[in-house]
């Protein structure tokens, strides 16, 4: 059997499948990722990506933080893709339980997926700082300068910046999901990211399957390995 008739058979038979996904997946959308070679990391700026987006950088510069980040990381107007959608369906059919994404752009829940474990926070979600009101992602992109709430506080995007904690709350649902999952797949990510990407290891069970473009420090870890896009895989186990 081959590891796509293998992958096949394990879709089928599980009822707690978990996808972990990374930037992999919305990069079929249209949404650059960061480390590829055409990502925010290889462009040119006058501070490196992951400065600009670190907690100390965006007290100390908020008006360069917010021009970076409306330009770069706020992507609205992009469509779920084939992967999003399968992972909903399934979700839907009682096949997946959870998916725990490092994404920011909301696309699993567009596509339909109810149980989103975001760690690294949603560009969707901003709230004032001195208040808590909230706010949606236009009122960040229509906005200049640094967003002000009407109380007069700084409105903050709803995302985990570098040096800031992962959320406890979602971490502890998103490791009781991995640890309960009879297959984990992992999906579009270069695992390079932590504490998110030592998530994986609460998974085990012998149902671990890693679908990304480029190899992984964790591809000798997996059961199944596909070095090959989100759609080119998916597409070819759409008959389940």
């Amino acid at each position: 059997m081959d590891n796509m008739e293998t992958f096949r058979k394990w879709i089928s038979e599980s009822k707690r499948i978990v996808a972990f996904t990374g930037a992999g997946v919305s990069t079929e959308s249209g949404i650059p990722d960061f480390r590829s070679a055409d990502g925010l990391y290889h462009q040119k700026f006058e501070y490196p990506p992951e400065t600009i987006i670190s907690h100390s950088f965006y007290e100390r510069r908020p008006a360069y933080f917010f021009r970076f980040y409306r330009e770069k990381m706020l992507p609205l107007g992009f469509e779920p893709n084939i992967a999003h959608k399968t992972f909903a369906r399934w979700e839907q059919e009682g096949r997946l339980s959870a998916v725990v994404t490092q994404n920011i752009d909301g696309l699993h829940q567009k596509a339909g997926s109810q149980r989103v474990y975001e760690l690294h926070g949603s560009v969707l979600r901003n709230y004032c700082e001195r208040c808590g009101k909230f706010y949606p992602a236009e009122f960040i992109r229509d906005s200049e300068g640094i967003p002000k709430c009407t109380c007069g506080g700084t409105v903050k995007p709803d995302v985990v910046l570098y040096e800031e904690s992962l959320p406890q709350d979602t971490v502890e649902k998103a490791v009781n999901a991995i640890a309960q999952a009879d297959m984990l797949i992992v999906a579009g990510t270069s695992l390079t990211v932590y504490p998110a990407a030592g998530l994986i290891r609460y998974y085990s069970g012998s149902r671990l399957v890693l679908i990304n473009r480029d190899s992984t420090p964790y591809d000798d870890y997996a059961d199944l390995v596909f070095h090959d896009t989100l759609g080119n895989v998916l597409s070819a186990v759409q008959k389940i």
